[in-house]
């Protein structure tokens, strides 16, 4: 009663995830239990998820040409594994694969081989070195976590950086100076008028930056009469405010 159940529930499953000839596995049931899925010569492109309790496979003389990572980790009850006579590409993407056929010879009837790239054609899968996989990615990107961390990544950094600008466009700076410089020559201050900076047209900024210019010895004498035509075109021209300490 309950392997015709399990073969009833099957049949279904197998009806619904037949590929491109629309002809469904072939399944009976292994006493004492288990499955035999016969899912040879459907022209199959890649192999349909596969119940637990499934003990034989044959899915040779079909189009596949790599299996995807993890599909047979849930079929632990295998003995038998028919893979031959499809097209396996053994690039980057047949890794699990080549592992799985490492781990378990003992259950597979006959070695598939590759059919490209030209450099591997017609060599055992399991024969291939780690040295030929040394260029490939590591498979933990493949469920696109990866790709899901990079894009928040993005994100924040895009949103960082129009805040920075954002901030810049609102900020102003004030630079106190010393009493003992409030003579400073024009000739001085060239250094603080940009020679080839576009004119922005921006509110006056709120961030204060302390810039203290007591530091330092000057070498020309000071003016002090030059000093507020100074301070008036910083103010008006660069939004820039200077304050006497």
């Amino acid at each position: 009663m309950l392997c015709s159940l399990i073969l009833a529930a099957f049949l279904v499953w197998a009806t619904s995830s037949a590929h491109t000839t629309g002809r469904p596995c072939l399944c009976s049931a292994l006493l004492p239990e288990g499955l035999r899925v016969n899912c040879s010569s459907l022209d199959l492109v890649e192999l349909p998820t596969l119940p637990s309790d499934t003990t034989e496979l044959h899915v040779q003389d079909n189009r596949l040409t790599s299996v995807s990572p993890g599909h047979f980790d849930r079929l632990v009850a295998l003995k038998k594994v028919s893979l031959s006579g499809n097209p396996f590409h053994c690039d980057c993407r047949i890794q699990y694969l080549r592992s799985w056929l490492l781990k378990n010879r003992a259950v597979v009837l006959k070695e598939p081989i590759c059919a490209g790239p030209d450099s591997v054609a017609q060599k055992a899968i399991t024969e291939l070195s780690d040295e030929y996989f040394s260029s490939c990615v590591l498979a933990v990107c493949t469920d696109g976590t990866y790709n899901t961390v990079i894009g928040v990544m993005l994100c924040f950094l895009i949103l960082l950086l129009l805040w920075s600008l954002r901030l810049a466009k609102t900020s102003s700076f004030t630079l106190y100076i010393c009493e003992r410089h409030l003579g400073l020559e024009a000739d001085s201050l060239r250094s603080l008028r940009p020679k080839h900076r576009r004119r922005l047209h921006t509110a006056p900024l709120e961030v204060t930056v302390d810039s203290l210019i007591c530091a330092g010895e000057l070498e020309k004498p000071l003016n002090m009469e030059l000093l507020p035509q100074v301070l008036d075109v910083l103010h008006k021209k660069h939004s820039i405010k200077i304050k006497a300490t």
